[in-house]
C-alpha cells in the first residue's frame, strides 16, 4: 500500500469514526491512533474519554431539559420520561430530542424500575438477594455469596435503566448513549424520572 493509499485510508476512518460518534476530528485521529487503527477499538477509547468528561460535569446544576412521552400502538403503554440539560439551546438540541424520544422508547420496551442502582431502596436489594438465597440452598456459603452476587448484577442489569443494554443497539448501555450525548453537547444531562403506565397494571 502506498503511502497516499495509507493516508487516504486513515482519512475514511476518520471520517466513519466522526459519522458514527460526532467527535471532531482531532479527538478521532487521535483515538484511532490509541487503538492502533482499530476502529471499534477507538470507538470505546472514545465513549471512555466521553465518560471522563461527563464526569467532570456531575456537579453542574442541570435544571432545563424536556418531559418526553411515548405512547405503544393501540395505546396499551405510555411512557413518560424527564431528562434535563444545562441550558434551553440543548434543550431543543435535535440530538438531545432524539435521545429523548429512544430513551421513552426504552422504557415503553425494557419497564425498568429505576434510572440507576443508586437509587435502589436497600430494602429492596435485600428482598432480592433473600429470592436468591432460596434458590441456590445447600452450597457452601462462600458459593452461595459469589452467586448472590452474580444474580443481584444481572438483576441491575435488567431493572436500572441506565444499566439496560440499548434496544437498538445492544453493543451499547444507555449508560453509553447518555455519556456519548454529554461528550457531544458538552454539557451535564440527566435522566431525572420516568412513569411507565400499562394498561390492566398497577
Amino acid at each position: 500500500m502506498t503511502q497516499k493509499t495509507m493516508a487516504k485510508s486513515d482519512a475514511e476512518q476518520v471520517r466513519a469514526l466522526r459519522q458514527v460518534s460526532g467527535a471532531g476530528v482531532m479527538d478521532c485521529k487521535r483515538a484511532l491512533e490509541e487503538a492502533k487503527g482499530d476502529f471499534g477499538r477507538a470507538q470505546q477509547v472514545l465513549r471512555q474519554k466521553g465518560f471522563d468528561k461527563a464526569r467532570g460535569k456531575a456537579t453542574r446544576a442541570a435544571r432545563e431539559g424536556q418531559v418526553f412521552s411515548y405512547v405503544h400502538l393501540g395505546g396499551k403503554i405510555g411512557v413518560l420520561v424527564e431528562i434535563n440539560c444545562e441550558s434551553d439551546f440543548v434543550a431543543r438540541n435535535s440530538e438531545f430530542c432524539d435521545f429523548g424520544r429512544d430513551i421513552a422508547l426504552q422504557i415503553a420496551a425494557s419497564s425498568p424500575i429505576f434510572v440507576s442502582r443508586e437509587e435502589i431502596d436497600p430494602k429492596w436489594i435485600e428482598r432480592e438477594k433473600e429470592s436468591f438465597q432460596s434458590e441456590i440452598k445447600g452450597k457452601p456459603t462462600k458459593v452461595q455469596d459469589e452467586a448472590i452476587q452474580g444474580k443481584l448484577e444481572k438483576r441491575f442489569s435488567e431493572v436500572c435503566l441506565l444499566e439496560q443494554k440499548f434496544i437498538k443497539n445492544e453493543d451499547l448501555t444507555v449508560q453509553d448513549l447518555l455519556t456519548d450525548l454529554i461528550s457531544k453537547v458538552g454539557e451535564r444531562i440527566v435522566i431525572k424520572r420516568f412513569r411507565r403506565f400499562q394498561v390492566g397494571s398497577e
